[in-house]
Formats: structure tokens, sequence, C-alpha cells
């Protein structure tokens, strides 16, 4: 009888590999950057965000499921090794806390807070309305950006509000409006979701076609939706609304939302971003 052939190795996902991590002991962690979600100073934010939120996601102590997450981006994250600590701080009945810290050598690069919760059936409501959108299959995907590797992770098809140095005048505003997933596709989890609502280009390049220095300095994402939810989407486009409400001595902020193509609203997030002119 004939020796049934090798089973073939499935390469990971790019965004798997980016945020994978080495155990080294109990709330310690090791992980390195990824070249495809290099950005124009050091890894991607989005990708940063989850890989934080992955050091709690997969620790034995973790009880119920992401609720918030905030990253302070504290100095440059440079290319190569990092280690993360993720230690819970309170458990309550319904949620626990987290903080989660990013270190280079002695520096610390990185800082975050992680809210998990107990999610438990009650009255809901949604707000927020979706927006108005064309389907993604009739609109172009953008081109990646040659100095933001990471733009060739995530395929982006624009509604309203795409990066465009090349036109002329300033817009009346700084909204956005695209379909956005994982390239090449990949089915939708809550650390996915975390890198996704950075996926949205600095609003003061949306404002006016002028290159300046940014940095986002405080990202926080509000989680809507549970794993089951996000497990039923599988690795079908969101679509992703951004807009701005000042541009002040510096610092900009940034209010994003994430919805399913269903109209579900998954996640809310919130950014302030530093300027230099």
């Amino acid at each position: 009888m004939n020796a049934p052939p090798p089973a073939t190795q499935v390469d990971p996902h790019p965004f798997d590999a980016a945020t994978a991590l080495q155990p080294v002991a109990e709330g310690r962690w090791r992980g390195h950057t990824s070249p495809a979600y290099a950005n124009m100073v050091g890894p991607f934010g989005g990708v940063t965000a989850a890989t934080l939120l992955g050091a709690a996601s997969r620790d034995e102590r973790r009880q119920g499921e992401p609720l918030a997450l905030t990253v302070n981006y504290a100095g440059p994250i440079a290319d190569g090794a990092f280690e993360v600590t993720a230690e819970p701080v309170r458990t309550n009945r319904s949620t626990q806390h987290w903080l989660v810290q990013l270190r280079q050598g002695d520096a610390v690069a990185a800082t975050a807070t992680a809210v998990f919760a107990t999610r438990r059936e009650t009255w809901s409501a949604v707000e927020a309305g979706f927006p108005p959108a064309p389907p993604p299959a009739s609109l172009a995907r953008m081109a990646p950006l040659e100095r933001a590797r990471w733009t060739s992770a995530y395929e982006m098809r624009f509604v309203k509000g795409a990066l465009e140095f090349e036109r002329p005048a300033a817009d009346p505003d700084a909204e956005s409006l695209l379909w956005v997933r994982d390239a090449p596709p990949r089915p939708l989890d809550v650390l996915s979701l975390a890198a996704l609502a950075d996926v949205f280009f600095p609003r003061i390049f949306v404002r006016r076609p002028t290159w300046v220095p940014i940095g986002t300095v405080s990202m926080t994402v509000y989680f809507h939706a549970d794993a089951a939810t996000l497990a039923a989407i599988g690795d079908a486009h969101l679509l992703a609304h951004a807009s701005a409400h000042r541009f002040r001595n510096g610092y900009f902020d940034q209010a994003a939302q994430l919805w399913g193509a269903d109209g579900e609203l998954l996640a809310v997030s919130h950014q302030i971003v530093y300027y230099r002119e």
C-alpha cells in the first residue's frame, strides 16, 4: 500500500505572522515587526494595536471578549524584535481590565489598556446611520502607496475621501468612506478589526493636498460586535467611515466607524494625531 502524500504546509496569513507572539513567561511575550506592514516610520499603527490586544487576548487569565482598547504610541518602534507584557489589574463580575506595554531594549514604545467584558442579552438599539455606498465591486481598488508598504496589505475601494496629493485645492471636509478588507482576504476577527480601525489615512492629508510629518499619539477602539458576529462576516468587505472635528496647534482628531455590509455596526474608534509644520 502506498503511503499517503505528506500534508502540505500552509503559510500563515501575513496579518497572523505580523501579530504572532511567542510566550516567554506568564504575561510576557516576544514578537517581531513585519515588513509587510511597514509604514513610513516604523510599523503600521493598526498592527501594533492588534499585537497589544493579542497579548491580553491569548493569556489564559483573560475573561470575556474585547470591549475597549486604548493604545498610546509613546515613541518610534524600530524594525526588529520587541517584548510585550500584559497583566490583568482588576477582574469584576462583568469586566476585566488589563495593562499592556511594548518595549524595545530599555525603552517603552507603546502602552495600552484593554477592557474585556462578559456580554449579556439586553435591550439594544443603533442610533448611528449606515452610510449609503455603492457595492464594493463597482469601485476601483486603490493602488498601494510606495512610501507606506502596509497599504498593500489592504484592499481599499473609496467612495469618498481618497488620498489625492495631486489635486489642486483643499477639500471642504476631511471625510472618507471606503470599503476595505485584508489582502489577501482573511476571515474577520477582533484582532483584524482592531487593526482596521487604524486603516484610514491621516485626516489632514484628506482635507488638503499637502505632505506634513504626522503620527498618531493615542487611539481608542470600542468593540460593538462579539466573536460570533465577526465570524459570520467571514472575509467580506467592511464599510469604513472617518471624519475629523478640528485641526489646531499641531494636533487633530479622527472619529471612525466600521460597519458590516448588512448594516451591523461593528466598532467605533477615536484618535488624536500630531502634525508638524
